[in-house]
């Protein structure tokens, strides 16, 4: 689908928001002008990226949700810290965590790298991995300065996919 036809299908739903998400958005051809077009356009736009490929050209309007792979992932060697570099006040960082041994190198990373200082951190719970309520009694326990964040989407929709 064309940028003009996305904005199209986007129009059509009347809504203010549009997040831009889905395996890796950043790895398709025309994210930037599409997320520049939206801007253009009039949305508020946010990006859910995996923080692997380099966020640094993305229009400052956008709002960038940047996940950090954490050690039970797998995917730890795919973040790019050099993307923490691009944030704004704005941005948000998202761990999603999956145990405890997570938590703890996440808090570790939000103080070594002062996170909280850049923009808003998000810990989410892995969905059927780690109990949202014990993730909630870790950080009031430890007084760290992030958001709880569920996985809204698996909540909703469990593993269906978006249309």
């Amino acid at each position: 689908m064309t940028v003009a036809g996305i904005l199209s299908e986007v129009a059509r739903h009347h809504t203010r928001y549009v997040t831009v998400t889905g395996g890796e958005p950043l790895a398709q051809k025309n994210s930037l002008s599409l997320l520049s077009a939206l801007c253009n356009a009039g949305y508020e736009v946010s990006l859910e990226t995996s923080g692997a490929l380099d966020v640094s050209s993305v229009d400052v309007r956008v709002m960038k949700v940047l996940d950090i792979k954490t050690p039970t992932s797998g995917e730890v060697k795919k973040n790019l810290w050099s993307n923490l570099a691009a944030l704004h006040a704005h941005d948000e960082i998202k761990f999603v965590l999956c145990d405890e041994s997570d938590y703890i190198w996440a808090k570790q990373v939000l103080s070594e790298r002062d996170l909280a200082d850049k923009c808003t951190v998000l810990f989410s719970p892995a969905h059927d991995q780690l109990s949202p309520k014990v993730l909630a009694d870790w950080i009031l326990r430890d007084s760290l300065p992030v958001r709880l964040q569920v996985q809204l989407h698996k909540l909703l929709w469990g593993g269906q996919q978006g249309k």
